[in-house]
């Protein structure tokens, strides 16, 4: 039985503001489909030459109101990236939170605008424990 990996979904409020999440975070817009008839839009973004893998952005053009709101239990999204002090820094700069910060030297969260768990993993074997990193406390929930 053949099994492909499609995408992962994930309802916006704010196209704009995800979208500009999504791109700090080094993806691009691969793919859109604005439907008239349905009042929604789908925005499929990816890492560059990763464009088999990736997250589908929904958004409801007239809101969210009377959508189920249990989450359907989605834990998070994961990506590894080359160095997660530059990764972290990068998105601080730009307003991001890091909810658990890379202490280890390997793993780190961060929340979308959405409030979308997202996993920064380190490629490769973690980086040694540095400064503001190693001491810094975890801020909210991952």
């Amino acid at each position: 039985m053949e099994v492909k990996y499609l995408h992962t979904m994930v309802r916006v409020k704010d196209l704009e503001a995800s979208m500009a999440f999504y791109e700090l975070l080094g993806l691009k817009e691969t793919r859109r489909i604005d439907n008239e008839g349905g009042r929604f839009s789908l925005i499929f973004m990816a890492p560059e030459g990763q464009e088999e893998c990736p997250i589908e952005l929904t958004y409801n053009w007239d809101g969210d109101e009377g959508l189920p709101s249990d989450s359907r239990h989605f834990g998070h999204l994961a990506y590894g990236v080359g160095n997660i002090y530059e990764m972290c820094q990068h998105l601080m700069d730009n307003g991001v939170t890091i909810n658990r910060p890379p202490r280890d030297g390997r793993m780190a969260f961060v929340r979308s605008p959405d409030n979308i768990s997202v996993e920064l993993l380190q490629i490769g074997d973690a980086l040694e424990p540095a400064e503001p990193w190693a001491s810094m406390e975890n801020t909210g929930h991952w």
